[in-house]
């Protein structure tokens, strides 16, 4: 247990709540690209089974073990036809942002349903130890999680969803270049994810603008509902 203590990015006692958040905040995500590709004339995702919420289909072993152990990782990305849409720059980009909005809408439903809880009293109504501890786990891992993948995956560097939306959007001359140095730009992204130096400027900031984020909108809707200050 100490091992898995020191090796495992959450505490063995909460890795079951940080399970389910991605869980669900991946297999949305991919699902999303999925459906909106199919949508617009594209059935790869759909042909080869990707535009359903069934998390198997979805998940990389590889990568979910390095997102339990060194705090990144990914899912299966959807193959995506881009010449199969009728409007190839428009629906890319949209199919490209579908993935991140859905993680901002799922930020913004935890945040929704946690601030419900407390204003209607519910928590505070909670006089089970572990059951209290296993709602804050969750909402306070849910939440900022999905917020910092909204954040994340607009970073316009490959090969994450911000690159192909502005691949999309780019002058035709500008994104032949960006094509030819697609394969470096890697390098800078693996850089910016392993290097803990690096971290303090990339990943530590967005960590903290996702929590930011998450409270807003707690604080927000807690007010709505008629919380008054916990």
């Amino acid at each position: 247990m100490d091992f898995l203590d020191r090796v495992l990015v959450y505490p063995l006692q909460q890795l079951p709540f940080f399970l389910i958040t991605i869980v669900i905040a991946f297999t949305v995500h991919e699902f999303s690209h999925a459906y909106f590709a199919n949508k617009f004339g594209d059935p790869t995702a759909r042909m080869l089974g990707r535009m359903t919420l069934n998390p198997a289909v979805h998940f990389d072993l590889f990568g979910i073990i390095l997102l339990l152990i060194a705090g990144f990782g990914w899912a299966r990305p959807v193959p995506v036809n881009r010449d199969n849409f009728s409007r190839p720059r428009l629906m890319g980009v949209i199919v490209s942002a579908a993935g991140p909005v859905s993680n901002l809408l799922l930020g913004i439903l935890g945040a929704i349903i946690y601030a419900a809880l407390h204003a209607s009293g519910v928590i505070g109504s909670i006089t089970n130890e572990h059951l209290l501890r296993a709602v804050y786990w969750f909402f306070n891992m849910f939440i900022p999680f999905n917020f910092f993948l909204f954040l994340f995956n607009l970073i316009p560097l490959p090969p994450l969803d911000g690159y192909r939306i502005l691949e999309d959007v780019a002058p035709r001359p500008i994104r032949g270049r960006m094509q030819q140095y697609e394969q470096w730009t890697v390098f800078l992204f693996l850089l910016i994810i392993f290097i803990p130096g690096l971290q303090a400027y990339t990943i530590q900031p967005l960590n903290h603008w996702a929590m930011q984020i998450g409270n807003d909108f707690f604080q927000m809707f807690f007010k709505l509902f008629g919380g008054s200050s916990l």
